[in-house]
């Protein structure tokens, strides 16, 4: 049976855009999740691959740098949104994100990183290429108008190996 990675994409990214999804990574006994505003489903390499974007200097990519894979879990609902906002202002480093947003998680089915419970759109992503972002490669505008830190992002290139409804 083939992946249908591209079912509910079309809410998914619409969603992600409006409000964002949770990227979920576990290095070993560390658990995070932060927000995400950006992220890319595509086919490359032959296979689905989901990319996602996470700055040096969050807490996330000091977990996802050991890991080797994440999940992705899109909200459909309204009540979640909150808890978007809080994870992608507070840092893991400080706040325990789940306790402090009551958040519940669920077993990948494809992955041993957990999902956020009550989302609507899943993705589980195995990690098959990562790349820091140069500088010198990126059109003016965008450095200047998403990185006035000089706060650079490092890309994570994620084969889809589940995508599923999850209500």
């Amino acid at each position: 049976m083939a992946l249908n990675y591209t079912e509910n994409l079309e809410k998914g990214i619409e969603l992600l855009q409006k409000r964002g999804a949770f990227l979920t990574v576990k290095d070993e006994d560390r658990l995070n999740t932060m927000t995400i505003g950006w992220g890319s489903v595509g086919f490359q390499w032959r296979i689905p691959v989901f990319a996602v974007l996470v700055r040096k200097s969050r807490y996330t990519h000091n977990l996802i740098e050991n890991a080797t894979e994440f999940t992705i879990s899109i909200p459909f609902e309204e009540e979640l949104k909150k808890s978007l906002v809080f994870c992608g202002t507070k840092s893991g480093r400080d706040f325990d994100k789940f306790q402090e947003c009551d958040l519940k998680t669920e077993g990948g089915k494809e992955v041993s990183t957990p999902v956020i419970a009550n989302c609507g759109l899943i993705y589980e992503c195995k990690i098959i290429y990562k790349q820091d972002m140069d500088p010198s490669l990126l059109d003016e505008d965008l450095d200047k108008n998403c990185y006035p830190d000089k706060d650079y992002h490092t890309m994570y290139f994620g084969k889809i190996v589940a995508c599923y409804m999850n209500k």
